[in-house]
């Protein structure tokens, strides 16, 4: 069986800024699907599943990729990428931004 991408990787540097009850919609379908997968009971920890099965949980693929894009951005040769790095802008919302995830 070849691995593929999952779908929801796409973009994904940027759902850092999603809200938590949207990213806690697509870790519950990841969850489930796990569960349906490795045929789990009910009793098993979806902590435990992710752990046996090496899968790691939404929020740490999104705070790694989101580093790895941070990284390509810092050191790209086109010099107005890393412009994009540099927070200008005050915020009056508690808003995050994709910069606010390297912290």
């Amino acid at each position: 069986m070849i691995w593929q991408k999952p779908i929801w990787t796409y973009g994904i540097e940027l759902w850092g800024c999603a809200s938590k009850s949207n990213l806690s919609i697509i870790q519950r379908a990841q969850s489930k699907i796990l569960r349906s997968i490795a045929d789990a009971p009910w009793y098993v920890s979806n902590e435990t599943l992710h752990r046996d099965l090496k899968i790691p949980f939404i929020r740490e693929v999104i705070m790694e990729r989101s580093c790895k894009h941070h990284a390509r951005l810092s050191d790209h040769p086109n010099p107005l990428l890393p412009s994009l790095l540099d927070p200008t802008e005050t915020r009056r919302l508690k808003r995050k931004l994709p910069l606010d995830l390297q912290d």
